[in-house]
């Protein structure tokens, strides 16, 4: 293998460096932004996330997921992602059960969903619920 510098290789490619990805934040953007990348894409829900035993739940995957969009990343498996299994989601995006449940599970949407509606999800992360926050906003002073 010939080793060139990022000068030498630009001379003969398009090569534009990416900001790596190392916060929690900017992990979740990412998978957000790889989620509305093809936003009509048709994704397989996990079933029933929240009746599986503990150890069961680490291990739940299923192929297409919403999970896989960000293990498919060479971004973030640069970053440390390892599967593209419940467990492991929690873990690298460290994301609640409930936070996980609300984007991968079956219960919201049935068997599939469409991408852009799980990177809705995802960006929800982040930004919180607008209409939680201005209901605690009424109730609680």
């Amino acid at each position: 293998m010939k080793h060139h510098t990022f000068d030498q290789l630009r001379s003969v490619a398009d090569v534009n460096p990416v900001a790596p990805v190392a916060t929690r934040i900017q992990k979740i953007k990412r998978w957000a932004e790889l989620l509305e990348r093809n936003p009509s894409r048709c994704l397989s829900a996990l079933n029933g996330t929240e009746y599986l035993y503990p150890n069961m739940r680490e291990q739940a995957r299923a192929p297409g997921s919403p999970l896989t969009v960000a293990f498919e990343d060479p971004l973030l498996r640069a970053a440390g992602l390892q599967s593209d299994t419940y467990g492991e989601a929690k873990r690298f995006f460290q994301l609640s059960d409930w936070e996980l449940h609300e984007i991968v599970c079956s219960c919201h949407t049935g068997a599939t969903m469409q991408a852009g509606w799980a990177a809705g999800r995802v960006r929800r992360i982040i930004t919180g619920n607008r209409f939680l926050a201005w209901l605690r906003s009424r109730f609680v002073h």
